[in-house]
């Protein structure tokens, strides 16, 4: 017996409101203060300077709201985060 397309049409609503809230949740400003331990948990999971990683994370991501994916790398997922600097110009956060 075939499925009406009706049928498909829920589930698909489902995993396209999912995708969408994953992806947003690493913009610009999406995070609440409360959510950056874990984002920068993982973010640092990855480097033997844990301590130093996590100071900067959580400073970073308190004023951004906001952490890039993944372990290393993808800053331009949140401008601010990677366009804040030391004094000597380079990055600030991890």
């Amino acid at each position: 017996m075939a499925r009406s397309h009706s049928s498909y049409l829920l589930p698909l609503l489902l995993l396209i409101l999912l995708t969408s809230s994953l992806v947003e949740s690493y913009g610009p400003a999406k995070l609440r203060s409360t959510d950056c331990g874990g984002r920068c948990s993982y973010r640092c999971s990855a480097t033997s300077h844990k301590k130093p990683c996590m100071f900067f994370c959580l400073k970073c991501c308190s004023k951004c709201l906001c952490v890039p994916p993944g372990t290393y790398g993808n800053k331009q997922a949140c401008p601010c985060y990677n366009n804040w600097k030391t004094k000597e110009g380079g990055p600030k956060c991890p």
